[in-house]
């Protein structure tokens, strides 16, 4: 444990001599917390002097991303949802993570059209992801049943 938390730390020194920082966050999957997490990628992105648009690019797609590991992840029960923000101040790119460990997504291809959803109230769109993809410059989703769901997302700011 003290030898890995010891190559953590080198590894945060050198990220940081190459311009890059990281921040970790892990909350309750509660519908409260994805105001919590807009507000801190906007904060954090702030290091790369962002515009106005492209903070609220941030927060939208962050909002659908913590919006679906609460509702479709843990169908609004007990969770733990993790976002990790990654600045690269050189390249000015934004990395963001979110994380859910819940009961994942069957087929990501068809969760990711448009319209699709698996709410059968109606009172889900199905544009989480169709969100995410028009707001950031890139879009990966990785899930396994019963295991959970990644979503990593990258934006240039200042183009």
């Amino acid at each position: 444990m003290a030898g890995e938390n010891r190559q953590r730390r080198e590894k945060q020194r050198e990220e940081r001599k190459m311009g890059r920082e990281r921040i970790r966050l892990e909350m309750d999957s509660l519908s409260r917390n994805e105001e919590f997490a807009r507000v801190v990628a906007a904060v954090f992105m702030s290091r790369l002097n962002p515009t106005l648009e492209e903070v609220d690019d941030v927060r939208t797609a962050v909002s659908e991303a913590v919006t679906n590991a609460v509702i479709h992840g843990y169908n609004g029960g007990e969770g733990i949802i993790s976002m990790e923000l990654e600045a690269d101040v050189e390249s000015r790119r934004l990395y963001i993570w979110v994380r859910d460990t819940g009961r994942g997504i069957a087929d990501v291809k068809k969760a990711m059209e448009p319209m699709f959803t698996t709410d059968p109230s109606g009172e889900r769109s199905g544009m989480g992801f169709s969100f995410m993809e028009a707001f950031m410059d890139r879009l990966e989703v990785e899930s396994a049943l019963g295991e959970g769901t990644q979503v990593m997302m990258e934006k240039r700011i200042g183009r």
